[in-house]
């Protein structure tokens, strides 16, 4: 019988690694170093980097003084506070409210974030309406069995960061796998799609235990994010490039017309940081930042960050002539954004939608995607009679 309770089986925390330091003369060589991270993935970058990543350590060592203090005055769980009945709002929970809200977008501590990511998410509610025993159980109970879900998570796992020092690993394998098969049979709609896979792992090297990785999985896919997202047809994720689509149109209005120009695509990037929710195109500490904000504000942030992507860098595209350039100046981007503040400001305080336009949105492009996905189906099925007759 495996473990949940602790996280002896998932050995790997947030660690506070030394600074590293560099010389001037390192600095004007502009030396690459590779280094492993606080959770552990190996980094690449250059001493800017470098010194980039020990400035948001700083940050961060302030920033948990700051969540600390209101802890000291407010009490354990007063972020939970903000969360009243209707009929008990006030100015203060108002206050309160706005308050967290830009407390969380300055970033969760990493020695907090297990707890409130819990708490705030909606998951440790949705843990508490089923048996203590419900994932034990589940987990137990379908170990051996075998469905097309379970096939290509077996399929993923070893493509599922490779070379983590614990994921990587028949331990980190079995971990994943289990959150992964667990929630495939909790939910046969959705079963298993990829980019779950990233998801769930960095889920595990941040909560305290594989069973809240696994609740956090669940209030993710069913609260957090639209529902149809991850189903078969992958409708949810069509809708959403779509709309992603009209706002870098009504937004960056210039650089859309010349990406078009271009042959480029948005959903060419943006499918996978929709699917894996940034995991595999963000540093990691920078994707933490936006899940504090993704699990406080939901899906919405999605857009956010991937419209200040390509707002970043919206005179650098203008310059390019090719789709190939224009991909390659994106990814170099979000590879290399060590500072999570550099991209969340401009997420929150340079781009702004409402949320309401964007639900109108996706129902509008819902009808659109559902019509084409419908007439693929037939054209499929019509091939298929044309082959066996």
């Amino acid at each position: 019988m495996h473990k949940t309770e602790r996280k002896t089986d998932l050995p790997l925390e947030y660690h506070e690694r030394p600074m590293l330091r560099t010389s001037i003369h390192a600095r004007r060589a502009n030396i690459v170093v590779k280094f492993q991270d606080p959770y552990g993935f190996m980094v690449e970058g250059n001493v800017d980097d470098v010194n980039i990543l020990n400035d948001v350590r700083e940050k961060m060592r302030e920033q948990e003084k700051v969540w600390w203090a209101m802890e000291a005055s407010k009490g354990v769980n007063w972020y939970l506070q903000t969360y009243a009945s209707s009929a008990a709002l006030s100015f203060s929970v108002l206050v309160n409210a706005m308050a967290l809200k830009k407390l969380i977008r300055k970033g969760i501590p990493p020695a907090l974030r297990p707890k409130v990511w819990f708490s705030l998410s909606g998951a440790a509610k949705k843990k508490s309406t089923v048996p203590d025993s419900y994932y034990n159980d589940l987990t137990s109970a379908v170990q051996d069995r075998v469905t097309p879900a379970t096939k290509q998570i077996d399929h993923d796992l070893p493509r599922t960061f490779p070379g983590h020092p614990w994921l990587d690993t028949p331990q980190g394998h079995a971990a994943v796998r289990r959150v992964l098969v667990g929630y495939s049979f909790r939910d046969s709609d959705v079963g298993y799609c990829q980019g779950l896979n990233y998801v769930a792992a960095l889920l595990l090297l941040v909560m305290k235990t594989e069973e809240e990785a696994f609740w956090m999985l669940a209030v993710l896919l069913e609260n957090v994010l639209v529902n149809d997202c991850y189903t078969d047809n992958l409708s949810g994720c069509h809708v959403d490039q779509r709309v992603f689509k009209d706002l870098v149109t009504k937004k960056c209005p210039r650089l859309s017309a010349h990406l078009e120009a271009l042959g480029f695509d948005v959903s060419l990037v943006a499918t996978e940081w929709f699917l894996c929710l940034f995991s595999k195109s963000l540093p990691s500490e920078t994707t933490m930042r936006v899940w504090d904000v993704l699990f406080h504000e939901g899906a919405k942030v999605l857009f956010n960050v991937a419209l200040a992507v390509f707002k970043m860098k919206e005179e650098e595209l203008l310059m390019t002539h090719h789709v190939g350039d224009a991909i390659k100046i994106i990814q170099d981007t979000t590879h290399h954004l060590f500072d999570p503040d550099d991209l969340l400001t401009v997420a929150f305080e340079n781009i702004s939608f409402m949320t309401t336009n964007l639900s109108k949105q996706r129902k509008k492009q819902e009808t659109v995607v559902m019509a084409e996905l419908d007439q693929r189906l037939r054209r499929l099925n019509t091939s298929k009679l044309s082959v066996t007759s």
